[in-house]
């Protein structure tokens, strides 16, 4: 029999997304598909995207779960549009066909596309049959059958069976962008290595989906995608929430405190409190307390006893957390607050992304209440600015918020591991014993941060609480001068670590026509819709911001040479704003996106250009 030769066509990067009800494995066939493409040597970023329901009505659009992967030579973002879609069900495919680009190729599971699920999923036809989709590229397989037969044959349950058509449709994926089998066997051999049947089973009908791709007339051509071109080094690929625990660990590690974790399980920030509490071999320790509140004084008293502190969460749990913060910030003491943002407001959309908590994490307490705020712009810069923010926060004896997002702590990307003795030294301002001249609130001149006393510690014996203190000895006191320096004194020791953060950087020319200004996790889209303009001769340039409270000391320098400001934010405006109150010398143009999906490069190109 002669072999069926293919075209093999080479593409930079390709972006695969594959969609159906939650519970049909969607997720963990994303998984394994990046995992298998990044140790292929590709360049990757991925998105989950899953329903906030538990368990919506089968067939439903409000039940789809996705898993999003853009792999290639040089990766900064999920992608605009997919080149594939493997849709398992009507539902999946009504809620998603606006993300594929025409031309692209969809591929159904035809078992699925029945009249009830039709009517289910809101379709008034068949749309394999009216035309709706002649602008795409359809592949019909018999997915749920084929697999529920080989997996049948070979002494599966019928119930258990029917899960296995998430292996079949990755077959079929496989073939098409040229997987290495190997690194998919092994992955699913570790994925149910306490389960060896499971595994056979599943990789069996993993092969059959493989076989089917390479045996029909619709499938003509097959796409080698080049490995990335990298240091050399460790890679991992890795989610925002995992690279912010092990910044966390680094940082412990580096600065001699002991780490703990005080936390409430929260949407999209439950990894971090489940990954560290992994690592207790690393002086980890962790405690899930009843409510966020508990969380995050917890962890006060672990900072009052000398520890690293931390505590994480989402939008709605960093306002619970809002009067203790205040008390961290009375009693100067170390507290790094993870945010992982949510769709908001209220508990808003827990599983979409959006910048939604900047004003509340720099405003969103009594008083006058400054914190250190910061924002990691990737998965895997989510370590090293977990790591940055535990440094100031020690250094600085103050709270320090960090802020990510539901986009990239749950998406993954390529991760350089790096050494931990290679970072930068973290030296907590202990007193120590016996010091005569030691003070509770005595502040070093030039950073006017205070020493950390640890309790039990010989002659270091001093006051703690909420209420106001005596400037120098830390008496409680309700005298207006002593207030009016005290508070003066926090504002001033915040403003003053502008002096130990990177001025910001500027990708483009120094000067021009338009300065794009973005925030956090939106780094890739803007990055790669301003380097597109760039290459079409516009005089555009980036500033993106990951320190926040406070700016970078050379952010009005960098305004004043640009024409037009336009921010960029996934919420209403919230850095515009921000930016009009600290530099209010400057306009500022406001483009915003509220729906709980990040922008896209293409979106941002033309509204750029209509800015010029």
């Amino acid at each position: 029999m002669t072999k069926k030769k293919f075209e093999v066509i080479e593409k930079e990067s390709v972006v695969v997304k594959f969609v159906g009800d939650c519970g049909d494995g969607m997720q963990l066939t994303g998984t394994l598909f990046s995992d298998t493409s990044a140790m292929s040597g590709n360049d990757l970023s991925t998105f989950p995207d899953y329903p906030a329901e538990i368990r919506a009505p089968r067939n439903t659009v409000a039940g789809v779960s996705g898993y999003q992967v853009h792999i290639g030579r040089e990766v900064r973002t999920i992608g605009d549009k997919c080149d594939m879609l493997v849709a398992m069900n009507p539902a999946s495919l009504k809620a998603n066909l606006q993300w594929v680009a025409l031309g692209g190729t969809i591929i159904v599971d035809v078992d699925a596309f029945v009249d009830k699920a039709f009517d289910k999923a809101g379709y008034a036809s068949n749309p394999l049959e009216d035309g709706s989709l002649s602008s795409y590229h359809i592949i019909q397989a018999p997915i749920s059958s084929q697999a529920k037969e080989i997996a049948i044959s070979l002494g599966m349950d019928i119930k258990d069976a029917d899960r296995t058509k998430n292996m079949y449709a990755l077959g079929i994926v496989a073939f098409i962008y040229d997987r290495d089998l190997k690194i998919l066997f092994k992955q699913i051999n570790d994925k149910f290595k306490k389960s060896p049947k499971v595994a056979e089973i599943n990789i069996e009908v993993l092969k059959a989906g493989y076989i089917y791709a390479e045996s029909i007339e619709a499938i003509e051509s097959r796409f080698h995608i080049p490995t990335a071109v990298l240091p050399k080094g460790k890679y991992r690929n890795i989610s925002g929430n995992i690279a912010t625990a092990w910044g966390l660990l680094a940082a412990s590690e580096r600065s001699g405190r002991p780490l703990f974790l005080g936390s409430y399980p929260i949407t999209p920030a439950t990894d971090i409190l489940v990954e560290l509490a992994r690592h207790k071999s690393l002086n980890a320790r962790v405690m899930q307390c009843e409510d966020e509140i508990a969380g995050i004084c917890s962890s006060i008293g672990a900072s009052y006893a000398g520890s690293m502190a931390v505590t994480s969460t989402s939008g709605p749990g960093l306002s619970l957390k809002s009067e203790a913060i205040g008390l961290a910030v009375m009693t100067e003491l170390p507290l790094v607050i993870i945010n992982v943002q949510r769709g908001g407001p209220s508990t808003g959309m827990p599983t979409k992304s959006e910048q939604a908590d900047l004003l509340q994490a720099l405003y969103g307490r009594n008083g006058s209440c400054p914190c250190i705020v910061t924002a990691a712009s990737s998965p895997s810069d989510c370590f090293e600015m977990a790591y940055n923010t535990a440094k100031l926060s020690l250094e600085h004896m103050t709270p320090a918020i960090l802020m990510t997002d539901g986009y990239i702590g749950q998406g993954t990307e390529l991760f350089r591991i790096p050494k931990v003795a290679d970072m930068p030294s973290i030296t907590p301002p202990l007193a120590k014993a016996k010091d005569p001249n030691y003070k509770p609130y005595r502040r070093d001149e030039k950073t006017l941060v205070r020493q950390w006393a640890l309790p039990g510690t010989e002659g270091l014996e001093h006051r703690v609480g909420g209420l106001e203190k005596t400037d120098i000895f830390g008496a409680v006191s309700t005298d207006p001068i002593n207030h009016d320096k005290m508070v003066s004194n926090r504002n001033e020791k915040v403003q003053r670590v502008a002096d130990y953060i990177p001025e910001q950087d500027i990708i483009g020319e120094d000067s021009g026509d338009v300065l794009v200004v973005s925030w956090g996790g939106t780094r890739g889209q803007v990055y790669d819709a301003v380097k597109n303009l760039q290459k079409q001769g516009k005089k555009i340039s980036l500033a993106h911001f990951k320190y926040i409270m406070p700016l970078p000391k050379n952010t009005a320098d960098i305004f004043a040479k640009f024409k037009k400001i336009v921010v960029c934010e996934l919420n209403d405006g919230q850095f515009a704003n921000y930016l009009r109150i600290v530099h209010p010398q400057f306009n500022y143009i406001k483009y915003n996106k509220i729906k709980g999906i990040p922008f896209t490069t293409t979106e941002l190109i033309n509204t750029f250009n209509q800015i010029f």
